[in-house]
C-alpha cells in the first residue's frame, strides 16, 4: 500500500497547534508551581514564627516546608526549561510556514558576515543578506552549522560528495520531528558556542604538565593532614608548621597557572555541554545514509560519546567551584585542590582536545544536511538534480527553471540547455524584461545542485562547474576603481579560473561601460577565448551589435531574447525566453511612461 505524500503545510499547522497547546499548558503549570512556592514560603515563615516566637511547635516542623519548597524550585526550573523548548518549537514551525508561503524574507539569519565582495559569484547571486538564498535555506542553530552551509554555498562539491549529501538529505526529508529536536536542542548554541575560541582552547599547549610536579603535589597533599594528625597525637608542632610552609610556597608557585587553567576551562565546559545536547539528538536515531552514519559515528569517543566527554569536563569545573564555599575552602587549600583539578583538565584536553574540531565539524555538517532536508520537505515539487561528470564540454540542461527566491505564484518558468551546441547564449532584451533574473536563476540552480540541494525546476541535469559572474559589479570610491575597471578585473579572474576547471560564466551587460566599438571587439575576443576552454555561459546585452556575435560564433553561440509590450503607456512583460535577438527597444517608452518629456520621432518621409 502506497502512503499518501505528506502535505508540509498541513503537518506544520498541526504540529504548531500541538506545540502552542503544550506551551499554554506549561505556562499554566509554571503559574501553579509558582503559586505553590509562594504558599509554601509563607507557610514556612508562619511556622518559623510559631517555633521561634511562642515556641508552640518543635523546629523540626520547618523541615517539611523547606523540603517542599526546594522540590518546587527544582520542578519549576524543569517546567520553565520545557516551556522554553516548546516555545522554540513554536518559532520553528512558524518560520517553516513562512518559508512555505513565501513570506520568509527578513526572518532568520542572513549570513551577512559570510559575504565577500571579491567572491566570483556570491554577491551576484544573492547568496547572503536579507532575502538571500542563505536566509531561505538556513535552519542551523549553531555557528558551525551556519559556517558549513555558507561553505557549501560558495564552494561547489564534486559528483561523489553531492550524491552523499543528496542521499543524506533525502533520508532526513520526511523526519520533521528529528529536525525539530535538532533545532530546539541547539537553540542556545549560536550565542553560547564560539567555535574558533573552543578549537583554540582544545589544542593549546598544556600549561600544567610533568610527572614529578604532580607526584610532589600528591605528596604535599598527603603530608599536611598526616603531620596535623601526628601533632594531634603528640608529635612536635614543627612538623605541621613545616608542612604548611611547604604547602604555602608550593601553592604560591602554581597558583597563577592553575587559576588560568581552570578559568579557561569554564566557558568550553559550558559550550560542550550545549553541543552535547545536539549530539544526543543525533545519536538517538539510526541511519541508512552513509554520510549520516559517518557523522553519528564521529560523535563517539573512546569513553562513550560527546555527551560523556562534555559531562566529565563539566564535573571538573563544578568541583573547582566547591572551593568557593567558605566551609570547604580551607580543606581545598590543604589538599592542593585547584592544582589536582588543573592536571585533570589538562589530561582531558590531552585525551579529547584533538577531537573537538571534528565534533564541531560533524555537528555543523549534520545541521547543514538537515537544512537541505528541510528545504526538500517544504518544497516537495523541487527535485534533486542529476549531477554527472562529462567527458567533453560541460553541460547544463533545465526544464521549467525558475528562481527560488521569487514567490512560486509569480515566477515564470523557462527551459534552457547549454552543452556542445550551443555553449553560449547571447540574451538580448529590453529593460526589466527578465534577462538578469534569468541569469541568476541559472547560477543559483547550479549553486544549489552542487551543494546537494533540490532545485527550483521540473528537471535539471548539470556537470560539475565553477561559476564566475558579473551581475552586480560596482565602482569603488575607496579603491579608486571605475565600474568598467572593476568589471574587467572580474572578467580576468573568470578567464583565469576557466584555465584550470570547467566554468559557467554569467555576464550581465558585458563591457557596457565603454563605447560600442570597443565593447563589441572586446566581447568577441573574450567569448572566443572562453570557448577555447571548458566553459559554457550566458551574456546579456542591450547592444544589438553584440547580438551579431551570436551569429558569427554559431553553432557554439546562439541568440535568444526577452521582449515586452507597451499597452496604454504601461510596460507588460511575459518573461518568456524566445529564440533569436530582440528586435525592439523600450528605453524611450519607459522614459515617457514615467513622465519624461521625450519627443516621439516622426517616421522618415519615403518620398524625401
Amino acid at each position: 500500500m502506497i502512503s499518501a505524500p505528506l502535505d508540509p503545510a498541513a503537518l506544520y499547522h498541526n504540529r504548531l497547534a500541538e506545540r502552542q497547546a503544550e506551551a499554554r499548558a506549561l505556562d499554566a503549570q509554571a503559574d501553579r508551581i509558582g503559586t505553590g512556592r509562594l504558599v509554601t514560603f509563607l507557610s514556612g515563615v508562619a511556622l518559623g514564627w510559631i517555633t521561634i516566637g511562642p515556641e508552640w511547635l518543635s523546629p523540626g516542623w520547618l523541615v517539611a516546608p523547606a523540603a517542599v519548597f526546594v522540590g518546587l524550585v527544582v520542578a519549576h526550573d524543569r517546567v520553565l526549561l520545557s516551556r522554553d523548548r516548546v516555545r522554540r518549537a513554536v518559532s520553528w514551525y512558524e518560520r517553516g510556514l513562512a518559508r512555505i508561503d513565501d513570506s520568509w524574507p527578513g526572518q532568520g539569519p542572513g549570513g551577512d558576515h559570510f559575504a565577500d565582495q571579491d567572491h566570483l559569484y556570491a554577491q551576484d547571486l544573492d547568496l547572503f543578506g536579507d532575502g538571500s538564498l542563505f536566509q531561505l535555506l538556513c535552519t542551523a542553530q549553531t555557528q558551525g552549522g551556519e559556517q558549513t552551509l555558507a561553505d557549501w554555498l560558495t564552494c561547489p562539491a564534486g559528483v561523489d560528495e553531492v550524491r552523499l549529501r543528496q542521499e543524506a538529505a533525502i533520508e532526513l526529508q520526511p523526519n520533521a520531528l528529528l529536525r525539530e529536536r535538532l533545532a530546539t536542542a541547539g537553540a542556545a548554541a549560536r550565542e553560547t558556542v564560539h567555535p574558533a575560541t573552543l578549537k583554540a582552547w582544545a589544542v593549546a599547549p598544556q600549561a600544567v604538565s610533568g610527572l614529578w610536579t604532580r607526584l610532589l603535589a600528591v605528596g604535599i597533599s598527603l603530608l599536611v593532614p598526616a603531620t596535623i594528625f601526628a601533632w594531634n597525637e603528640g608529635a612536635p608542632v614543627l612538623a605541621p608548621i613545616a608542612a604548611l610552609l611547604t604547602l604555602g610556597v608550593f601553592a604560591r608557585r602554581w597558583a597563577g597557572v592553575t587559576t588560568r587553567v581552570m578559568a579557561g576551562a569554564s566557558a568550553p565546559a559550558a559550550e560542550l555541554t550545549v553541543l552535547s545536547d545536539v549530539s544526543a539528538v543525533i545519536r538517538t536515531e539510526s541511519y541508512e545514509a552513509a554520510r549520516l552514519q559517518a557523522l553519528a559515528h564521529g560523535l563517539e569517543t573512546a569513553d562513550g560519546d560527546v555527551g560523556e566527554a562534555a559531562r566529565s569536563l563539566r564535573k571538573l569545573v563544578e568541583l573547582h567551584d566547591w572551593q568557593r564555599n567558605i566551609l570547604f575552602a580551607p580543606l581545598a587549600a590543604l589538599l592542593c585542590w585547584q592544582l589536582h583539578l588543573a592536571y585533570a583538565v589538562e589530561a582531558w584536553r590531552a585525551r579529547h582536545g584533538g577531537q573537538v574540531a571534528g565534533w564541531l565539524g560533524h555537528l555543523g555538517e549534520m545541521e547543514a544536511l538537515a537544512a537541505l532536508g528541510t528545504y526538500a520537505f517544504e518544497h516537495p515539487d523541487d527535485p534533486f538534480p542529476e549531477v554527472a561528470e562529462t567527458d567533453g564540454v560541460p553541460h547544463y540542461e533545465a526544464t521549467a527553471l525558475t528562481h527560488p527566491l521569487l514567490p512560486s505564484t509569480a515566477a515564470v518558468a523557462n527551459d534552457v540547455s547549454l552543452g556542445a551546441a550551443p555553449r553560449v547564449l547571447i540574451v538580448s532584451g529590453s529593460n526589466m524584461s527578465g534577462k538578469t533574473t534569468f541569469l541568476r536563476s541559472i547560477g543559483v540552480s547550479v549553486v544549489m545542485a552542487l551543494m546537494g540541494a533540490p532545485v527550483r525546476a521540473r528537471h535539471l541535469r548539470v556537470s560539475p562547474l565553477a561559476i564566475g559572474a558579473t551581475l552586480r559589479i560596482e565602482d569603488s570610491l575607496q579603491a579608486g576603481r571605475s565600474r568598467f575597471y572593476t568589471e574587467v578585473l572580474r572578467l580576468g579572474q573568470v578567464v583565469a579560473q576557466a584555465r584550470s576547471e570547467p566554468t559557467l560564466f554569467l555576464f550581465d551587460e558585458l563591457l557596457h561601460g565603454t563605447n560600442s566599438h570597443d565593447r563589441t571587439e572586446g566581447a568577441r575576443g573574450l567569448l572566443d577565448s572562453l570557448l577555447r576552454r571548458d566553459t559554457i555561459g550566458l551574456v546579456t546585452t542591450h547592444d544589438l551589435a553584440l547580438a551579431e556575435i551570436g551569429n558569427q560564433l554559431a553553432p557554439a553561440a546562439s541568440n535568444v531574447h526577452f521582449d515586452d509590450l507597451l499597452v496604454d503607456l504601461e510596460m507588460r512583460f511575459d518573461y518568456r525566453l524566445k529564440p533569436g535577438p530582440v528586435t525592439q527597444s523600450n528605453a524611450l517608452a519607459i522614459m515617457r511612461a514615467v513622465g519624461l518629456d521625450i519627443p516621439i520621432a516622426e517616421p522618415p518621409d519615403p518620398g524625401a
